[in-house]
């Protein structure tokens, strides 16, 4: 429930203290600009009021804002305006934070929370972004944290932990509803509201299990609730899509999406329903997968908004380390054709746009191919047609940009064989990118690589060296 939501529905608070409410949606409608993101003076009004140590309205500024907000406030404040912050939150509300926090940001946050107000807080938490949270935590302050912990909760998080990184084991919550499949609409029912507190906090669906506890169906809560009590669950039913607890996060988010889940059953090597994945956690991961492959493709990791200039550093220096190796390699093409150079100079001039063309081009065709084998579009079945394509593509490509380039040579040197040479070598490149743009991100998914972390790398390699040949070598040709 959303804290504006909860406002609403607290009358008998509002008819006692109209004011305070009043000055809470102020504080509401000054705390967001249209577009969603933390207005800057909100940012201010709470950097004052840790300034002047006022506690009161440090609480009251943050109980005005969603827990998310708070989340996205943190990211725009210091380390010590964070800290100082810290108190003045519910531990219900810090546990909403925590989860939405960016992770260099929650790891700091979370060593910085005393072990028994964090294990308050992640026991309102599903069991899936409870175990998520504590897996940041070192060993010894999630010794402490789990050992304050009631018994039911700490074994959730440990079985939870015990299941690989970005599995399904780890983003799956386990809490569930299952009902056997001998039951009726009206036994599901009084089931259900005979024990609320045991239900999942979020649930879409209700798995009909077998006597091994294996799901056998399940139905929509929607349907669930229009059906008469006498119905068995057997007939209502459908089939259900069952995920396997060590498929990994991009194989679960693919199957929500292909098959447009809500939720899904999550089921052991043996068949057994040990928990569910719903949709508000397969957004997450899209979205992370997305940032991560788009960041891969430059050669870089998520810096983020706290990240120091060491961190930065260390992450991109090896991969630009990289491509100076590979550029200079390149080069050493320029070297064996020094001689075509010094005759006709304008081909230093000409080689860096055949290169700089060729490299784009095929930057293009990696970032589609890229997001066709994340999106599974490119498979075995079609990567011969796919190939095709691209080759005409480039070749069409080739031809058009050579007849411009070519021209504009000509207009400028007037010299009809440089034109020739600078045409061809661009069509001949603007092949080769197309060609390097598909073949390199399809080569590393065979080989069990990453295509969106290497393959940048490869292919501008590879036009800068076909680029600088290709113009010598047709120079060395024409140019006699």
């Amino acid at each position: 429930m959303t804290r504006q939501t909860a406002d609403l529905t607290a009358g008998a608070s509002s008819a006692e203290s109209p004011k305070a409410d009043t000055e809470v949606e102020d504080l509401e409608d000054m705390a967001l600009s249209d577009d969603y993101a933390i207005d800057p003076e909100y940012v201010d009004m709470v950097i004052d009021a840790a300034d002047r140590n006022d506690g009161p309205r440090l609480k009251e500024l943050m109980e005005a804002l969603h827990p998310a907000d708070v989340a996205d406030l943190m990211g725009f404040l210091t380390a010590e305006y964070r800290e100082e912050l810290l108190p003045h939150i519910s531990p219900d509300d810090l546990a909403e934070i925590l989860s939405e926090l960016d992770t260099n940001l929650r790891e700091e946050i979370l060593e910085n929370v005393p072990a028994a107000s964090l294990a308050k807080a992640l026991e309102e938490l599903d069991s899936d972004d409870a175990a998520d949270l504590v897996d940041d935590l070192d060993k010894g302050k999630r010794a402490e944290v789990l050992a304050a912990m009631d018994d039911v909760d700490r074994a959730a998080i440990e079985s939870s932990l015990a299941y690989e990184d970005e599995t399904a084991g780890r983003l799956m919550q386990r809490e569930v509803l299952a009902a056997p499949q001998f039951w009726t609409v009206g036994d599901a029912l009084d089931h259900i509201r005979a024990d609320p507190d045991a239900l999942p906090e979020l649930f879409f669906d209700l798995y009909v299990v077998d006597p091994a506890y294996k799901p056998v169906g399940g139905l929509a809560i929607s349907q669930l609730l229009r059906a008469p009590r006498e119905v068995t669950l057997w007939s209502l039913m459908e089939p259900v899509t069952e995920i396997a607890v060590d498929a990994d996060q991009e194989e679960v988010a693919y199957i929500f999406d292909k098959y447009h889940l809500i939720s899904a059953p999550v089921v052991d090597p043996g068949g057994r329903l040990v928990g569910q994945i719903t949709v508000d956690d397969i957004v997450g991961v899209i979205q992370e997968e997305a940032q991560e492959d788009i960041l891969a493709l430059a050669g870089v990791s998520d810096a983020g908004r706290d990240a120091t200039v060491p961190g930065i550093v260390r992450a991109r220096l090896p991969w630009l380390a990289l491509n100076l190796v590979t550029a200079t390699i390149a080069v050493t093409s320029i070297a064996m054709f020094q001689g075509e150079i010094s005759k006709v100079v304008a081909l230093a001039v000409l080689m860096p746009i055949v290169a700089s063309l060729g490299g784009n081009a095929g930057n293009q065709t990696l970032a589609v191919a890229v997001r066709a084998l994340a999106g599974k579009e490119l498979t075995e079945s079609n990567a011969v047609r796919t190939i095709l394509r691209e080759m005409w593509v480039g070749i069409t490509h080739g031809v058009v940009l050579a007849v411009l380039l070519g021209g504009a040579t000509f207009a400028v040197f007037h010299n009809p064989k440089l034109a020739a040479v600078v045409g061809l070598a661009l069509m001949v490149n603007i092949f080769i990118a197309g060609v390097a743009g598909i073949l390199a991100p399809l080569a590393l998914e065979k080989m069990g690589r990453d295509p969106a972390v290497s393959s940048s790398i490869f292919v501008t390699f590879l036009t800068d060296f076909s680029g600088f040949l290709a113009v010598l070598i047709l120079a060395s040709l024409i140019l006699r």
